[in-house]
């Protein structure tokens, strides 16, 4: 796999939600460490993602925001 995304986070599928027109996913990419993706109902499909899979979260964003209180 090859992207030009310079963040991808690979983990293995904790958690599978889906919806009507998209889908919930719950990567676990260290022990106690997850990311939480909303797909389309057709890419989960199309990717046959299942809870184990190994996937990559491929972070593509301008921007990151921080906060504090």
């Amino acid at each position: 796999m090859q992207v030009s995304a310079r963040n991808a986070l690979k983990g293995k599928v904790k958690a599978i939600v889906p919806g009507s027109v998209n889908t919930e996913v719950t990567i676990e990419i260290a022990s106690g460490v997850e990311v939480t993706s909303i797909i389309t109902k057709s890419s989960a499909d199309k990717l046959q993602l299942a809870e184990g899979k190994e996937v990559y979260a491929v972070i593509k964003s301008s921007d990151v925001i921080l906060a504090v209180d």
